[in-house]
């Protein structure tokens, strides 16, 4: 008990600094130029995307630290999202409808990459995690759905941050394996919460889809088959009501010129 409770501290402090020491590291020298990752926030102002892929780093760590496979849904969904914050800028299109309908037409978005990179990434991810074939599609599901699902909160200061403390905390007290990942996510965010909440940054899709990828797999580490049924069918639900549960996340903030997350390139509600 008392080294599961050690475990838990040193992997929650350890994300920590892995995740600061590389917000501090891309503020120093941001790839390819400050400009690249400087955004207006929903109230309109500067901030930057960093934490985004510092909070991947912390993530993967985090889990991987645990188990080496469980890092590789966390990183690929990080990597998905820093593809989707700098190449999908400024693309009005939002939604699964849209992006298929792009594909469709053979243009291939930011936004389809994502949702092709993660989902593929969290069912390779529970295949490997797990033995029986729909214990593997369960896993598959709650890793991907739980990345897109904290993407869908992301609209306000803290809002997705909040829902990862929330919704980790729990699995924290799980103890085992999946306590050790719910903790090292919970440094993750406490590394970056300050500077979310102050809008000096936000996570951005990276941040948020690496998060939710992260206590997804956490969930997998700790969860019997009932349990992963039960979950793959809330985050496919949360899915399919994505506008809802995007506008109930903003829900007691004012509206203003700028976005924040998922919506400052115009992607609010946005499942991708």
């Amino acid at each position: 008990m008392i080294m599961g409770r050690q475990r838990r501290v040193v992997g929650c402090v350890a994300a920590a600094a892995a995740t600061r020491a590389c917000l501090v590291a891309l503020r120093g020298k941001p790839p390819g130029g400050p400009g690249r990752w400087v955004r207006a926030n929903y109230a309109g102002r500067t901030v930057d995307l960093l934490a985004g892929p510092a909070v991947t780093v912390g993530a993967t760590f985090a889990a991987a630290r645990v188990r080496p496979v469980a890092g590789l849904a966390v990183a690929v969904a990080g990597v998905c999202g820093v593809y989707d914050d700098l190449a999908g800028a400024g693309d009005p299109r939002r939604g699964l409808r849209a992006h298929l309908g792009a594909l469709r037409d053979g243009e291939v978005t930011s936004g389809a990459v994502k949702l092709f990179g993660i989902t593929a990434a969290g069912l390779v991810t529970g295949a490997l995690l797990k033995e029986r074939p729909l214990d593997k599609l369960l896993a598959g599901v709650v890793i991907a759905g739980a990345a897109h699902f904290v993407n869908l909160v992301d609209v306000r200061p803290g809002r997705a941050a909040g829902a990862v403390i929330a919704l980790g905390v729990p699995g924290v007290l799980c103890g085992g394996r999946a306590g050790q990942v719910a903790a090292g996510t919970l440094g993750t965010v406490a590394a970056v919460l300050g500077d979310d909440l102050a809008e000096r940054t936000m996570i951005g899709d990276a941040g948020a889809h690496a998060l939710g990828a992260a206590l997804g797999t956490a969930v997998v580490l700790g969860t019997g088959r009932a349990g992963l049924a039960a979950h793959a069918a809330a985050l496919v639900t949360a899915a399919a009501c994505g506008h809802r549960v995007t506008a109930a996340a903003r829900w007691g903030t004012p509206e203003a010129s700028g976005r924040h997350g998922n919506e400052e390139r115009g992607h609010a509600g946005d499942t991708v």
